[in-house]
């Protein structure tokens, strides 16, 4: 069995290259075509529509006695998050470059990320039926752009020039001999590429089925098989699906062990945000599905299916030991969601029902982060950009029947303190309650995030309430006095104390936020903004006015190169002044430019281009309605 994505920038043409690997394997009967909405990978709606894919699909074929899944990612920047999970099942990759465009910036991120995630890969040039393709002019942009370790796979003294640079010994023969025998290289390539010291390429049109079954035999010659571990228990979910009469299924990669029908199994619960404790869920798994949707009955290490009866498992969550996982990919590899949206509804009675629809759509996303603001009964949801919102617009109404809208988008910004101050509380009334706090908090570093130590003794305040306090700290710093999360903060509890008798188990949960922000209001509040890195590859004719729009930005130019056919411009720039410039860049090239994005940290912003965020749960400086709340006396928590 052999687990294998299919990646590149969007059009490169990966889903028209899977539905002919799927018919050359035989799969299928007639390959599906993207532009009439008839690939068998995009099932949705939206995607037949528009012509891409939004979601990761898996597909499982067989070629000379070889079983592969595969998943075909989507390209789009907005849906990375789809190609992040698709990670967690992999055991090896082809990345598809168009032969017309070449390397684009997407393409370069994709391949980043799985040389560093050591995810063995071999490259596809598509498109060579195309006018001004040219597969020396890619190779040689993915031998200067992504690895020297690229070569035609019908490129004899490329592949040997990778092998003699891996081994001395063969260098020395080569140097003796002048050359190396065709059958050696072939012999020792696969073992290279295996552990990502070579990245073969191969050549063909998927358009016209031409090199389909190459690539089909690259798969079997150059990435591993699954290992089937017979250890302990280990699993990842990287997806979920429903099904009508099933339910939620959640796509499993099984690591290790083995999973049957009607398997009890045990899974951590929900974290308590006030005791911290994650109680113990029961499941019964009710089915296993294999990737064509035949009923397995069980799964087995190395293998992906769909296991139905685990509802309380998210996306993301390791089934048995984790140790056992080769890799963990974290969310925001790729891209991290940098703007808000509040979603709105005509329908008042609907509001609490799209709240809820929300909810499991962020279940299933772990970076699809909805926040409720219960004093104005505001709907906040995390967004990547303006096709993943209208993905998410027509999930809410074809499976929820819910027509909702969005405002325009926020970029999420950061906090932190202004200046040394002293945070304290003492939450002493009414009782049964003794807890008291005393913080000193200090600005830190850009990017050094935040820093805790106590210089309490036990005797003042005792171990296990000490521990209370720093399982509350992350939930306090949720929000800040401008409504944001904080960062870049130095915490240091000085003093306190709690009561031998009227200390109650949670008091120190409650008392901690109420003195954070009782420092952030002493010390003032900074606003940080989101800078993103962007590298922007235009024709060079446009790169004054490439410049030109990054100066006008607030952003800096940090380098620009210049290469034959296009130039590389790397500027650092504020997220909320570029929301727009993919579109403005397409404009400006015509459409023969392209961008890549990356979050390369938070610096200060100017107080009057910045917003402060609606907040969420009861202020803790509103002490008397923070302590009903606390005391469930009031609708709602005090960390909703």
């Amino acid at each position: 069995m052999r687990n294998i994505g299919i990646f590149a920038h969007v059009d490169a043409g990966k889903t028209t290259l899977t539905e002919q690997l799927l018919l050359a394997a035989g799969a299928i009967r007639t390959a599906g075509s993207v532009d009439s909405g008839t690939a068998h990978t995009d099932s949705l709606p939206v995607e037949r529509r528009r012509g891409i894919s939004v979601r990761a699909a898996c597909v499982r074929l067989n070629w000379k006695g070889e079983e592969i899944n595969l998943i075909d990612t989507p390209g789009h920047a907005d849906f990375s998050a789809e190609i992040e999970r698709s990670l967690w099942a992999l055991d090896g990759a082809v990345i598809v470059v168009s032969g017309v465009e070449g390397v684009q910036p997407q393409t370069e991120l994709l391949f980043e990320t799985l040389h560093t995630q050591g995810i063995p890969a071999f490259f596809f040039i598509n498109k060579m039926d195309r006018e001004g393709a040219d597969a020396n002019r890619v190779t040689a942009q993915i031998r200067r752009r992504l690895t020297e370790k690229a070569a035609l796979a019908v490129d004899s003294d490329g592949l040997t020039e990778i092998l003699c640079d891996a081994d001395e010994s063969l260098m020395a023969r080569y140097l003796t001999d002048g050359s190396i025998p065709e059958r050696e290289i072939g012999s020792r390539l696969p073992a290279l590429v295996m552990r990502g010291a070579a990245f073969p390429v191969l050549t063909g049109s998927a358009l016209r089925g031409r090199g389909t079954e190459e690539v089909l035999d690259g798969i079997i010659r150059y990435l591993p098989p699954a290992e089937d571990s017979q250890t302990a228990l280990c699993g990842v979910a990287f997806a979920v699906e429903h099904d009508r009469l099933l339910g939620r299924g959640l796509w499993m990669r099984l690591y290790g062990g083995r999973l049957e029908n009607r398997s009890a199994i045990t899974l951590p619960g929900r974290i308590d945000p006030l005791t911290g404790d994650a109680g113990a869920v029961q499941c019964k798994i009710s089915q296993i599905r294999s990737v064509d949707g035949r009923d397995m009955g069980c799964l087995s290490a190395g293998e992906i299916g769909v296991v139905y009866g685990l509802n309380p498992m998210k996306v993301g969550q390791t089934l048995g030991d984790a140790s056992l996982l080769p890799r963990k990919v974290q969310p925001g590899t790729f891209r991290t969601p940098l703007t808000t949206v509040r979603v709105e509804t005509d329908d008042p009675q609907k509001e609490k029902e799209l709240a809820s629809a929300c909810a499991v759509l962020s279940d299933e996303d772990p970076l699809l982060q909805t926040r409720f603001v219960r004093d104005t009964g505001e709907l906040h949801i995390d967004a990547m950009g303006a096709i993943q919102l209208e993905i998410l617009q027509d999930a809410l109404k074809s499976r929820f029947g819910l027509e909702a809208r969005f405002t325009d988008p926020t970029v999420i910004y950061r906090e932190t303190i202004a200046r040394a101050a002293e945070g304290f509380c003492a939450y002493t009334m009414p009782k049964p309650c003794w807890a008291i706090l005393r913080f000193r908090m200090e600005p830190a570093p850009r990017g050094s995030g935040v820093s805790y130590r106590s210089e309490v003794p036990a005797r003042d305040i005792l171990p296990r309430y000490q521990h209370q306090v720093e399982q509350a700290l992350p939930l306090a710093l949720s929000q800040g006095r401008l409504g944001w999360q904080v960062t870049d903060v130095r915490i240091t509890l000085t003093g306190g104390s709690h009561h031998q008798f009227h200390t109650h188990p949670l008091d120190f949960i409650v008392a901690t936020p109420w003195a954070i922000q009782d420092g952030l209001r002493n010390g003032g509040s900074v606003l940080l903004e989101p800078v993103l890195e962007m590298l922007l590859r235009v024709p060079p004719e446009h790169t004054g006015r490439i410049m030109s729009d990054v100066n006008a930005m607030r952003g800096e130019v940090k380098a620009v190169q210049t290469e034959d056919d296009s130039a590389a411009v790397t500027a650092w720039v504020p997220a909320s002044e570029s929301m727009d410039y993919p579109t403005r860049l397409a404009q400006i090239t015509s459409g023969h430019g392209g961008m890549r994005v990356r979050l390369l940290g938070y610096r200060d912003c100017p107080p009057e281009l910045g917003v402060a965020a609606p907040r969420r749960g009861v202020d803790p400086l509103d002490t008397s309605r923070y302590i009903l709340a606390a005391r469930s006396a009031l609708e709602g928590g005090i960390f909703d």
